[in-house]
């Protein structure tokens, strides 16, 4: 079952995993509408993260209180496209992870 990255976040809180501020980057050319977070090859995504906000071109958004590990993430942008990155290290690169046009448009035909 997909859980929340919140819910993932307090069950993981025990844990020696730096729990702190991770920033998405939207440096592609499509607003993200949707974005979930679950658990490596769980079956169930939580609740979307961004809730009533998007994340504009060149604009980022910032989970708050998360475990840096690698997660599996569904994206839906402005035209209702999905993407689904499987094992995404979303704290690989300084705390932030970052959403390419070409990263969009590889996974979307992966996902499709």
């Amino acid at each position: 079952m997909k859980v929340s990255l919140f819910a993932l976040a307090a069950v993981c809180a025990a844990a020696p995993v730096f729990a702190g501020n991770v920033t998405i980057s939207n440096d592609s050319d499509w607003e993200l509408h949707e974005f979930y977070v679950s658990a490596v090859g769980e079956n169930e995504w939580g609740a979307d993260q961004l809730g009533d906000d998007v994340i504009g071109t060149g604009e980022t958004f910032t989970l708050s209180n998360v475990p840096c590990d690698t997660y599996d993430i569904r994206l839906v942008d402005e035209d209702g496209d999905e993407c689904v990155v499987a094992d995404a290290d979303i704290c690989g690169k300084g705390g932030g992870w970052h959403v390419t046009s070409e990263d969009l448009l590889s996974c979307q035909a992966e996902t499709e």
